[in-house]
């Protein structure tokens, strides 16, 4: 079965950088050919995408409101899909989880980001 694990999260300032991780497993090598994508759940707001990669030619989408903020990457040999977040606001706050670009997987516990002062 496969599981997300996300690590990553944490409090950072206005401003600041973080750098998420989601290693995959139990997914063997069709890793390589899943479409991935980051969402973020705030407190009493829906989850939503924040950024997906295609495995065929690594084009990406992202939400409008973190375009040229957020990088997501993957590392295929090592089943892991990245978010690297920069100029972080506390809109940002919220627990970010990694999935399918469906989200068709099973939810993990995801990682906390808050941004605060």
């Amino acid at each position: 079965q496969v599981q997300f694990t996300e690590s990553g999260g944490g409090l950072v300032q206005p401003g600041g950088s973080l750098q998420l991780s989601c290693v995959v497993s139990g997914i063997g090598g069709m890793f390589r050919f899943a479409t991935l994508a980051w969402y973020r759940q705030s407190p009493g707001k829906e989850r939503e995408m924040v950024a997906g990669m295609r495995p065929s030619d690594s084009s990406t989408t992202y939400l409008d409101s973190v375009k040229g903020r957020f990088t997501i990457s993957r590392d295929d040999d090592a089943r892991t899909v990245y978010l690297r977040m920069s100029e972080l606001t506390p809109e940002d706050t919220a627990v970010y989880y990694c999935n399918d670009i469906i989200g068709s997987g099973p939810w993990a516990q995801g990682t906390q980001v808050t941004v605060s002062s």
